[in-house]
């Protein structure tokens, strides 16, 4: 019965994860459990636990006496958590350079193609898809379960707000030379470059964010 129960909060918390990342569950919204629950046809215990689940993964905040709210990503958190995950991104892509086979070289020039056909018909979605198969790939060759395990939890969080950036201008252009450039130094089995090259594109999708907020900000005031 016990197993049955994890099971189900598991698919609670997948439910709601999934709500969340579609925009469905936008930042700032009120969980209302007895809402979810009716919708869900479940139980307060296992939406409980589902909470609990993305509570500690940062997705839900829990107001004593009020309940679980939606995340907002904050400008201090952004600030924050690039630099952290541009090393770290950065150092899957020096190990990837060491490791990747021809084989796996083939596959990410694959998703590469496909990034490329995405960005000139400029389906962001498309493009977000693939660009994250890409970082979700390097990460694997990377072989190193602690970066991958620490990268996983902070990109639940940026997931948040990182698709924004691609509608900032020139954005998805500059975007592609950058996975061109890490793809580039990861064929050429430079580990160096390709770390550098990864810092940089993570570092410049903090850029893109910092500007869609100001533009967003100029909208309201004006």
């Amino acid at each position: 019965m016990r197993l049955v129960q994890n099971s189900l909060h598991d698919e609670v918390a997948a439910t709601l994860r999934e709500e969340i990342f579609g925009g469905v569950l936008v930042p700032g919204a009120f969980i209302d459990e007895a809402s979810v629950c009716e919708r869900l046809q479940i139980s307060r215990t296992p939406l409980r636990e589902a909470l609990k689940v993305l509570t500690a993964e940062g997705l839900l905040r829990h107001e004593p006496r009020r309940g679980c709210f939606v995340a907002e990503v904050t400008q201090r958190d952004l600030d924050e958590i690039f630099p952290v995950i541009a090393l770290l991104e950065g150092r899957c892509a020096w190990e990837a350079a060491r490791h990747a086979s021809d084989d796996d070289l083939a596959a990410l020039e694959a998703l590469h193609d496909r990034l490329a056909k995405h960005a000139r018909a400029r389906r962001i979605n498309d493009y977000y898809a693939t660009n994250f198969a890409i970082h979700e790939a390097i990460i694997m060759l990377a072989d190193n379960r602690w970066l991958a395990q620490v990268i996983g939890d902070l990109r639940k969080i940026l997931k948040l707000a990182r698709q924004q950036q691609l509608h900032a201008p020139g954005r998805l252009e500059q975007s592609l030379s950058e996975h061109l450039a890490v793809f580039a130094a990861l064929k050429a089995r430079d580990s160096d470059g390709a770390e550098a090259a990864m810092r940089t594109h993570l570092n410049r999708q903090r850029e893109a964010l910092r500007a869609v907020a100001l533009q967003q900000k100029a909208k309201l005031i004006s």
